[in-house]
């Protein structure tokens, strides 16, 4: 599919209105800092159980877009929905269904990997806590560092620990930003594993990656911002990464 003549104006998208469970709705989004916009009028849904690639170049915002998902920032304008809630209004209630991974790994560094892990069970109130940190203290590998203190373990090990902490609690969406910065080919095998176990399970994901063949790939579905605006929404299988460069493109030959 050739997608060199759309328009950055518009969003493209293949999903009809309306088309429940959704798991994301954004509708004419707005997002400024000091009158700077870094999101304009994005819209886009997002079914339940699904995984959808966030991809565009530096600068886009599509981090800015997964923390407002994650309700660690507020839109300027716009209705943001997340698991049929109010993202601003029902924000509180959220966090305990979302799990976010960011480029920070919210662990601490003076707590061993599994006392983060026995932290973050405690703050999510789950029953079997203990059990669930040591299934995925060895399902992500660290068990034999679960001991350690996170200062000591290296930057993928220390991503390992902040994918093991978002899935902790089998959050209903996770929010994944860049979450193979680090992770050698053994663990980048595994993220891909867990998602797809997501799926499975009737989970959704949405993700950030510069990778984009990979992210085209661990996807279904697809969300291309360029300039903070929607340049392409729709099917993963649509697009391949020359057109998604192509977008990319476009718009720096625009400025």
């Amino acid at each position: 599919m050739s997608i060199s003549m759309l328009a950055f104006s518009r969003e493209v998208s293949v999903y009809p209105r309306q088309n429940p469970p959704l798991a994301v709705g954004v509708a004419g989004l707005v997002k400024t800092y000091e009158l700077r916009p870094v999101l304009r009028s994005v819209s886009f849904t997002l079914q339940a159980g699904k995984t959808l690639a966030l991809l565009g170049p530096n600068g886009a915002g599509k981090t800015t877009l997964l923390r407002i998902l994650a309700t660690l920032a507020k839109p300027s304008a716009g209705q943001v929905t997340v698991l049929e809630q109010d993202a601003v209004r029902d924000a509180a209630a959220l966090r305990h269904v979302i799990g976010y991974v960011g480029h920070q790994p919210h662990v601490y560094d003076d707590l061993t990997a599994r006392e983060n892990l026995l932290f973050f069970a405690r703050m999510y109130g789950l029953r079997d806590g203990a059990k669930r940190a040591e299934t995925l203290l060895e399902r992500v590998g660290l068990r034999v560092k679960a001991n350690e203190r996170v200062r000591t373990l290296s930057r993928g090990q220390t991503q390992r620990l902040a994918i093991a902490r978002g899935i902790l609690h089998e959050p209903r969406l996770l929010l994944l930003d860049e979450p193979d910065t680090g992770l050698d080919e053994e663990a980048s095998t595994l993220l891909d594993t867990l998602i797809a176990e997501r799926e499975e399970n009737n989970l959704t994901t949405l993700l950030t990656t510069h990778n984009i063949a990979h992210g085209l790939e661990r996807s279904e579905d697809a969300l291309v911002l360029v300039g903070g605006r929607v340049a392409y929404n729709g099917p993963s299988r649509e697009v391949t990464p020359g057109d998604v460069r192509e977008l990319y493109a476009a718009r720096r030959r625009e400025r």
